[in-house]
């Protein structure tokens, strides 16, 4: 009876003593990362906004692979949750409380312990810097005592087991983001009647290399004549090739915008207006960025190769632009037409 009630000392001892060490601990905690990502703040905040991504890029799964989300109907956006289980990793649940567009997004997770449910707050960031987006996420709050207890008793900290993800889904994500700004497709419509047209204008030459430069300097010139003049704009920006010479690398081409009417211009006018006739063309469209502009040009050319369809020498090659790329900065989105008149 003696030990029985010495036994019963001892681990209320023991008890007393783990509640003390478990007290003590020191239940505030933030951890976080940041990673450059070279890509337009948009695009990355897109990404984690869309919580059906995360299983692109999140961390968790090298270390349970069994791990199983589910979705609800919204994912999107505040109000957007998904909840998880797993086989090693804690069940748990995850949803958006906040979201600043292209600045921050704030979240509440909760992990069931078998001690009680565990919430922390999960934060994003999105600061755009010359290299692109720095991208901070992170995680902070305030462990109860049954939290602090149930981490007390496994092999590591919460810190400890968190720090080694943030970095790891950074990485993921930078990876995802490259991945898929830098997808295009390339397909040749055809034939087709390109109905044609006024367009206001202005000309330039340039090394081949130094086009895209140039004409970024170009386009805007054109646009503010038109709004200046109170010239309607009826369509898409254009670049009309006037004259390629591959052998010396350089170019003589025109930034266009279409207009309804034809438009006298002054003398010293630097902008002027011109007149594009319907003609029968072969249409081929890139979806992507326009570094792909030179491929797309490619299978053009092929196509007329193939399908043995002559150039019309004297109508000029051209490309209209049917993406704004300050409205959609993934260049994975941006639609490009080229048009090449034949005979």
């Amino acid at each position: 009876m003696k030990f029985l009630k010495y036994l019963f000392f001892l681990l209320l001892i023991v008890i007393i003593g783990a509640s003390i060490y478990v007290a003590t601990i020191d239940g505030d905690f933030q951890v976080e990362d940041s990673k450059v990502i070279n890509a337009p703040a948009s695009v990355i905040y897109n990404e984690i906004n869309d919580l059906k991504t995360w299983e692109d890029w999140g961390p968790w799964k090298a270390d349970d692979p069994n791990i199983v989300t589910s979705y609800p109907e919204k994912t999107v956006g505040v109000g957007a949750s998904y909840s998880w289980t797993g086989d090693t990793a804690p069940d748990g649940r995850i949803e958006t409380i906040d979201a600043i567009p292209n600045k921050s997004i704030t979240q509440t997770m909760v992990m069931e312990t078998p001690l009680g449910p565990s919430e922390s707050t999960v934060y994003w960031t999105f600061e755009e810097v010359e290299e692109g987006t720095k991208v901070t996420w992170g995680m902070k709050g305030s462990q109860s005592f049954q939290d602090k207890a149930y981490w007390a008793a496994q092999d590591g900290s919460y810190t400890q087991m968190l720090k080694p993800m943030f970095p790891k889904g950074l990485e993921n994500i930078n990876t995802v983001i490259e991945t898929k700004m830098s997808e295009f497709s390339i397909n040749v419509d055809g034939i087709t009647q390109h109905s044609g047209g006024y367009y206001m204008y202005n000309t330039s030459a340039s090394k081949i290399s130094a086009i895209g430069t140039k004409m970024a300097e170009m386009m805007p010139q054109v646009f503010s004549y038109m709004q200046e003049n109170n010239i309607p704009i009826s369509g898409s920006p254009m670049t009309i090739y006037e004259q390629w010479d591959l052998a010396n690398n350089t170019a003589i081409f025109s930034s266009a915008i279409p207009t309804t009417n034809q438009v006298i211009t002054p003398n010293d006018s630097p902008i002027l207006c011109g007149f594009m006739p319907s003609q029968k063309v072969v249409k081929t469209t890139l979806k992507g960025d326009y570094k792909n502009l030179k491929d797309a040009w490619g299978a053009a050319n092929a196509y007329l190769e193939e399908n043995s369809l002559e150039k019309m020498e004297t109508s000029k090659d051209f490309e209209v632009y049917r993406t704004d790329p300050s409205a959609d900065p993934n260049p994975a989105n941006w639609v490009t037409e080229i048009y090449i008149p034949i005979k």
